[in-house]
């Protein structure tokens, strides 16, 4: 049996609402307009950050390393919201190109710190600029005080499965 070509005059058309149509605007369900906020947010990153030359969950690695010194693989994981696995791929990564390193433990010779290295913390620098041109563009339609609603709506709902 053959497949029908989408563009063959037997197949109706369909129309497929852009974002703010029908069920993807304001009268669809909250749970989808959050994703598809999010899907917005990571596609405009992910181009931001290729032009540095870092990917979103490297970016996400190298910033809790950054900021929390000393993590477990597990704390990493669950602070990235990457699996365990994901994030031992993204450090082997980020120590192939200089961004993090392994050491051991001054106590204890088996446990192994992530640090990250010099190069690190100047990716970290060059990332600002992207992370506050995005931030900006979420902020655009909001004033200071529906920013804090936001805020703490979005805080909340993590809160809970925390």
């Amino acid at each position: 049996m053959r497949k029908r070509h989408p563009d063959h005059p037997a197949m109706p058309h369909v129309h497929v609402p852009k974002a703010g149509e029908g069920k993807r605007g304001e009268g669809g369900h909250l749970g989808y307009l959050l994703r598809q906020a999010g899907v917005a947010h990571r596609h405009r990153f992910e181009l931001e950050l290729a032009e540095i030359g870092i990917t979103n969950p490297q970016f996400v690695v190298l910033t809790m390393l950054a900021n929390y010194p000393g993590l477990s693989g597990a704390d990493l994981a669950r602070l990235s919201l990457l699996t365990p696995q994901t994030v031992s791929v993204i450090v082997a990564n980020l120590i192939k190109a200089g961004l993090v390193e392994r050491r051991k433990h001054a106590v204890h010779g088996r446990i192994q710190h992530i640090d990250v290295t010099a190069a690190g913390r100047a990716m970290l620098v060059q990332c600002r600029k992207p992370v506050q041109r995005l931030d900006a563009w979420l902020r655009q339609d909001l004033s200071a005080a529906e920013e804090q609603v936001v805020r703490r709506w979005l805080v909340g709902l993590a809160r809970e499965t925390d």
